[in-house]
């Protein structure tokens, strides 16, 4: 499983060179992004480096999750009903549309929402830092770490896993 860490560069170009220094380092481009202020994504980060601006692929896990338990729960009442004649066929048929709809539904709210970077380092990125975020796995950031901070990056209190990256 891959870990996700934040490190903060004052600059563009101190951003772009501890990018340079963890794709050194064997990190691999699309392990590696940028979050920015609005302005200055649009002006000088490439499209395939900028994050998610939305928390919508995880809110659609979760509700695809939600969805399809809440879906067999209501499959399963069906099938112990007898006048309703669900069969079990019947219960798994309701799961997979719960779990639709529950996706679907979540990944709507979900668009609306700033991934949970953007809303954390709200502050930082207001004003005018960049962050470089790196997803690998842990023998990676290890030894990207110390490139990325000669840099001229600093790491931010961020790491978590990462199921979708």
């Amino acid at each position: 499983m891959k870990t996700r860490r934040i490190y903060a560069s004052p600059n563009l170009a101190a951003a772009q060179a501890a990018l340079a220094a963890a794709r050194d380092t064997g990190i691999e481009r699309d392990a590696l992004s940028l979050i920015a202020r609005s302005d200055i994504e649009m002006d000088a980060v490439p499209d395939d480096l900028r994050e998610a601006h939305t928390d919508m692929v995880p809110a659609a896990l979760r509700g695809a999750a939600g969805g399809g338990a809440v879906g067999l729960v209501a499959g399963l009442i069906a099938v112990a009903v007898p006048p309703l004649g669900i069969t079990l066929a019947g219960a798994g048929l309701m799961a997979a549309v719960g779990a639709l709809v529950g996706s679907w539904s979540s990944a709507l709210v979900g668009a609306t929402v700033p991934d949970p970077v953007r809303r954390q380092f709200e502050e930082a990125i207001e004003a005018g830092r960049i962050l470089l975020v790196v997803d690998a796995d842990e023998e990676a950031l290890a030894r990207a770490e110390q490139a990325v901070i000669r840099a001229g990056a600093h790491p931010l209190p961020y790491e978590a896993a990462t199921a979708v990256s």
